[in-house]
């Protein structure tokens, strides 16, 4: 099931995407079942009755409740998430690029909900950097609350994917060890089009992952190549923090980042940036500058 935030007639609310007919439609599922949540967060909190519940209005729902994706607006899947946990020299690729060592442990680092933008909304290149980078990345959105978890059962932790981009400004970031400052700025963080739920992904190690800047492919990879899996990230960091519902586990970038290449090729005006994961869709950003 593809779960979407979307606006509506001046209304956000959430829903699932669909293809019928050959054309995407929207159920939206407050008017196909009352008793379903109008929040994201709070629709993962109840786990897989609501889920149930949920795939059962889908599949009854009346002309009402059901939306032309013309007419709505997708919204970023997950508007205010509780944590947005982020990993870095997670592909081995990008960590010979960057002439960094493969990591012993996870790097972690955070964003906030001031980067978090939807699909068509424009990233904003702020008027202090010229040197904001594009990373496409594999998002896994955790279920239900998770502490102490082992490998093995980490996946049942799992709620939803979905399409992340770690949008970074590399002159702010190399400032100092820590990243965060050159990570945070406000459209740093664009996700969607939607949540993936877990049942529809039966393996997160084999996806393959792509950005394009317009038609150029910049980044190629597979989930595969992750240095940390998900279930490693989950058990390593439900042993520091409780996970909740909703929060955002971003699982780092592989090679062909801007920084990178010869020469270096970042983020201008003008420019369509694409997120591509095996299963989960396209996530769409324009460029502009900031006014």
């Amino acid at each position: 099931m593809k779960l979407v935030t979307f606006n509506y007639q001046g209304n956000t609310r959430i829903g699932v995407l669909q293809i019928r007919d050959g054309h995407e439609i929207i159920v939206d599922l407050k008017l196909a079942e009352p008793q379903l949540p109008t929040d994201m967060i709070e629709f993962l909190k109840g786990g897989a009755a609501t889920l149930q519940m949920a795939e059962k209005a889908v599949a009854t729902a009346s002309s009402e409740a059901i939306l032309d994706r013309s007419t709505v607006t997708l919204k970023a899947p997950i508007p205010r998430p509780g944590k947005i946990i982020c990993l870095g020299l997670n592909y081995r690729d990008h960590a010979e690029e960057s002439n960094q060592p493969l990591p012993k442990y996870p790097i972690v680092f955070s964003k906030y909900t001031n980067t978090v933008i939807g699909p068509g909304e424009a990233i904003v290149l702020p008027k202090v950097t010229d040197q904001v980078d594009y990373e496409a990345e594999f998002g896994v959105v955790i279920g239900r609350q998770a502490r102490h978890v082992s490998e093995a059962d980490a996946l049942d932790y799992v709620g939803a994917y979905v399409p992340f981009n770690d949008v970074s400004a590399r002159d702010y970031q190399m400032r100092t060890s820590q990243w965060t400052i050159g990570k945070t700025f406000d459209t740093f963080g664009p996700m969607g089009p939607a949540l993936v739920t877990a049942d529809e992904i039966p393996d997160p190690h084999n996806l393959n992952i792509r950005l394009l800047l317009g038609d150029e492919v910049m980044q190629s990879s597979n989930t595969g190549h992750l240095i940390f899996t998900v279930n490693y990230l989950i058990a390593y960091l439900s042993e520091v923090m409780t996970l909740e519902p909703g929060d955002l586990i971003s699982t780092g970038t592989p090679g062909g980042v801007g920084a990178a290449r010869q020469p270096q090729r970042f983020l201008r005006p003008g420019d369509l940036v694409k997120v591509e994961i095996e299963g989960l869709g396209v996530l769409e950003n324009p460029v502009v500058a900031e006014s």
